[in-house]
């Protein structure tokens, strides 16, 4: 279920890294390989008027798992950007989802 929602990084990049790291997220969050969905967002950044670089930033959506689990996860996704797609600075951000706001085909969990 965690969404990891990336923009600024091109999504064949993305692709070269997806295994490993997702091999490394499901030990790491002990849920189904099929659970995760990774989502290259495409945008534009404009900054003082000018089309500009997109800034590496990822977005894992999710239901809490603790500050633990969450710092281990934030090291992984890190970890594998950084270190395998030459990116040397980026963000990660946490989206954490309610359960009575959450809805699956019009039912909240």
């Amino acid at each position: 279920m965690p969404q990891i929602k990336i923009r600024g990084i091109h999504e064949n990049d993305i692709c070269k890294i997806s295994e490993n790291m997702i091999d490394k997220l499901v030990e790491a969050v002990k849920c189904p390989r099929d659970y995760f969905e990774i989502e290259c967002i495409k945008s534009v950044a404009i900054r003082d008027g000018k089309i500009a670089d997109v800034y590496p930033f990822v977005e894992v959506a999710w239901f809490d798992r603790g500050q633990e689990v969450q710092d281990v996860v934030a090291t992984i996704i890190t970890d594998s950007i950084r270190n395998n797609l030459n990116i040397e600075s980026m963000d990660l951000a946490f989206t954490v989802f309610e359960k009575e706001k959450y809805y699956e085909n019009g039912e909240h969990f």
